[in-house]
């Protein structure tokens, strides 16, 4: 292993491989959701109860995609001096495109026929509670040291 310092052009965050991780395990979890969703909605309400539980799924996977999705783009800035304001301005951003998107669904969804609301609410808490639980436990699990970015200045020479 080489203990030459890195170029600052050449740092990826070591975060990535975790985030990709939590991606990963989030999509199997939302998967997993659909099916087990998808089977009980339509037990319970029918096809508006499949329909709902595929979307409400649907809707926490890709939330939860978008944060860290937002983060993994922002982490490609790691090497500029405008890493801070990109990072914070993408993160940012990401929170802000949910938040709209999210109160979009709500007032589009309100009042809609083929929708069962009791189905798509329990769906979205599963999909929420579910990646949560997997961050949780990606995070938990990943051997990351405690200062990983971290370069410190070269030692003083003797000359």
């Amino acid at each position: 292993m080489s203990t030459a310092p890195r170029d600052r052009a050449d740092r990826t965050p070591t975060s990535n491989p975790v985030l990709r991780r939590a991606l990963l395990w989030g999509g199997v979890l939302a998967a997993v959701i659909a099916v087990i969703g998808g089977v009980v909605g339509f037990a319970v309400a029918g096809v508006e109860g499949l329909v709902s539980a595929l979307l409400g799924t649907l809707m926490a996977v890709v939330f939860m995609g978008i944060t860290a999705g937002s983060i993994l783009l922002a982490n490609r800035f790691a090497g500029s001096d405008l890493f801070v304001g990109a990072f914070f301005g993408i993160v940012l951003g990401g929170w802000l495109l949910k938040f709209i998107v999210f109160i979009i669904l709500v007032v589009l969804l309100r009042g809609a026929d083929w929708l069962d609301p009791v189905v798509l609410f329990l769906s979205i808490v599963a999909g929420v509670i579910g990646s949560l639980v997997v961050d949780v436990l990606v995070v938990a699990r990943a051997r990351l040291p405690y200062a990983s970015d971290t370069q410190l200045p070269p030692a003083p020479s003797d000359d």
